[in-house]
């Protein structure tokens, strides 16, 4: 029998957990953080969140802020290091993920940030930002779902960015987007190394 299929959006990776060291540089701050495998990226900083990092503006300085799809925690470690009055949600299904975001975020110093699985997040809270490298690779049909649920949770003046691939198909993700009834408009701010970074407000 072959092994059970393990992906970085598993709930319970099958992989053995291997924990590793790696440096990365978040909001000018050298860190040494831990990654594992059987979540996404474990050996680097991703050059598509590198993008997002480097090209989004500013996040709000208070409110509700998050990162979806969180992995072991740069995003979410970033929006809490420069929004130190906000409450940073740092969202993933991958429990191995979750486990080292929360530990990454106490080695960054950072207090203001819960990770956590999606139903864990209550149900009445918007977000003054959401930033995301989101899982292409989930599918297609996965990825309106989940972008479904979360976009339309933006706040009045809530802003989201989301990095993707040009190859990946941010063209036709920026259209779907807009195609979609929820009074919210996506369009191209930026490219930068074969990634777009996309922006979503409200209409």
């Amino acid at each position: 029998m072959s092994e059970r299929p393990d992906h970085y959006f598993s709930a319970d990776p099958a992989s053995p957990e291997e924990r590793q060291q790696i440096r990365v540089r978040l909001d000018g701050r050298d860190l040494t953080l831990t990654t594992a495998r059987g979540v996404y990226s474990p050996g680097r900083l991703d050059p598509g969140t590198a993008v997002l990092l480097s090209g989004a503006p500013d996040p709000s300085p208070t409110g509700h802020l998050l990162d979806l799809g969180c992995g072991w925690g740069p995003i979410a470690i970033t929006l809490a290091l420069r929004s130190p009055g906000a409450q940073v949600w740092g969202v993933d299904v991958n429990r191995r993920a979750l486990q080292l975001a929360a530990h990454n975020a106490d080695v960054a110093g950072v207090s203001n940030v819960t990770f956590c699985e999606p139903d864990e997040v209550p149900a009445d809270v918007r977000f003054e930002t959401i930033w995301s490298n989101p899982p292409i690779h989930v599918g297609k049909a996965a990825l309106h779902a989940l972008l479904q649920r979360w976009l339309p949770r933006l706040a009045d003046d809530g802003v989201a960015h989301l990095v993707v691939q040009k190859h990946l198909g941010s063209d036709s993700l920026q259209k779907w987007i807009n195609a979609q009834d929820w009074g919210l408009a996506c369009t191209r701010v930026s490219s930068s190394k074969a990634f777009r970074i996309l922006e979503v407000r409200r209409t």
